[in-house]
């Protein structure tokens, strides 16, 4: 006898912690018991649907036909002259000529025709003594006999859809949850760590944050709370793969927006970013209203939002926020701060801009390893070159040797230390 209270209380858990619909569990159970029933008691090609009904716990078996007339079915010579292709014509199909024109057409025809199966098939005629208003292709139904004694065989097929069936629906729901998450921040919990990768507990589904999209210095606890940038949602055979980032420049793009309800409504939009995580990251910003200012937003009152920002991130990121200005020189000048810069010279053709700058802000603006200098590249999309004056005049005073200098140093006549040696050697004789 089955258990309904049992079974209504399975369905209920299974849809609060997966999120898979009773309906289509439902459905699953019915495909499952059809299953069991075409293995112990159905015949070859029949058709059968079942009814499972949840407050009763009773299931009724039917078997489904559908309505054809002469004009659908393939006439014996028809199934006589249908060729079976022998191992000899394996491979020369493509030596055989297309059929003319005109035979195309009856081709198609005879393609589209069926052979009749009493087992999913009724004829028109007779399907009108049963149900009057019947046309070509509805469907009739007959019941059959209901059954509830499945071999063990018909009990392990019903349970294997059944798992199919709930994974699928399940597949399913989380993609429509998660697709629409794509491109923002996400909480999770710390799952475990394996071979650097952190895998995110993220309620119904599990997260894989990998070594490479991780802010390099960080460290991860099992059982931490930790947020994520959603990159990727993959589908795959085995199930839906959720792809974290906590390196990605978008990250600190969605955290500006959390704490910035000016960047979150669009007041201000972040125009572009450069990022090397753990290290420095520079924003460009811009404004729609001109009463506000995009920099001042980002930074909050006494920095307290770029700190918020700077602390997710791990406390050892700088971020430097710049505002974005449609003149390219200006800009430029605005992503190497916070460098001084002297002169902005833009080379077009190769779109590369010669910065000049003081002794004193050389260092500041290439930056430590030239990372300042590299940033700022990526946020203009220009290639930069920084020079000073005094490499200037060093280019100008540096001599160039003249072709004469060069000759006469090759000409210089070698030593002869063998003669030396020949001298010293007849003195030595004498002494003997």
């Amino acid at each position: 006898m089955l258990d309904l209270k049992a079974l209504k209380s399975a369905l209920s858990q299974l849809e609060e912690e997966r999120g898979v619909n009773q309906e289509k569990i439902l459905a699953a159970i019915e495909d499952a018991l059809v299953a069991a029933y075409k293995k112990d008691y159905g015949k070859r090609d029949q058709i059968v649907r079942a009814k499972f009904d949840l407050d009763v716990g009773t299931t009724e078996f039917y078997q489904v036909k559908i309505v054809v007339d002469e004009s659908m079915l393939k006439s014996d010579e028809e199934d006589e002259e249908a060729p079976i292709p022998s191992t000899d014509q394996v491979g020369t199909e493509s030596r055989v000529p297309a059929p003319p024109a005109a035979d195309v057409g009856k081709g198609e025809e005879a393609d589209e025709k069926i052979r009749f199966n009493e087992e999913h098939h009724i004829m028109l005629d007779d399907a009108q003594k049963i149900k009057k208003d019947a046309q070509v292709k509805d469907e009739l139904t007959f019941p059959l006999e209901t059954r509830d004694d499945f071999g063990r065989i018909a009990a392990q097929t019903a349970k294997q859809v059944i798992i199919q069936r709930i994974r699928e629906a399940e597949k399913t729901s989380i993609l429509a949850d998660y697709q629409d998450k794509e491109g923002q921040i996400i909480n999770g919990k710390v799952q475990k760590i394996e071979r650097g990768n952190v895998f995110v507990d993220l309620g119904r589904v599990t997260g894989l944050l990998a070594r490479e999209e991780q802010i390099p210095g960080e460290y991860y606890r099992q059982g931490e709370r930790i947020k994520a940038y959603l990159a990727r949602v993959e589908e795959t055979p085995r199930g839906v793969n959720l792809r974290l980032s906590r390196a990605h420049p978008d990250f600190v793009h969605q955290l500006f927006a959390i704490e910035a309800p000016e960047v979150a409504n669009g007041t201000v939009e972040i125009k572009a970013t450069a990022r090397e995580a753990g290290s420095r990251t520079k924003i460009a910003v811009t404004s729609t209203d001109p009463n506000i200012d995009p920099v001042g937003s980002c930074v909050g009152q006494r920095g307290v939002r770029v700190n918020t920002v700077i602390s997710e991130l791990g406390g050892g990121e700088k971020i430097d926020i710049v505002e974005w200005i449609d003149d390219i020189e200006a800009f430029i000048s605005n992503a190497l701060s916070p460098a001084k810069i002297n002169e902005v010279a833009l080379n077009e053709v190769d779109k590369t801009a010669t910065i000049l700058v003081d002794p004193d802000q050389f260092s500041l603006a290439v930056g430590k390893g030239g990372q300042n200098a590299r940033l700022a590249a990526k946020l203009s999309g220009w290639k930069i070159d920084i020079v000073s004056p005094e490499q200037e005049n060093e280019k100008e005073e540096a001599p160039i040797p003249s072709t004469d200098q060069v000759d006469t140093e090759e000409d210089e006549p070698e030593s002869e230390p063998e003669e030396k040696d020949e001298s010293t050697e007849k003195i030595e004789e004498n002494k003997d």
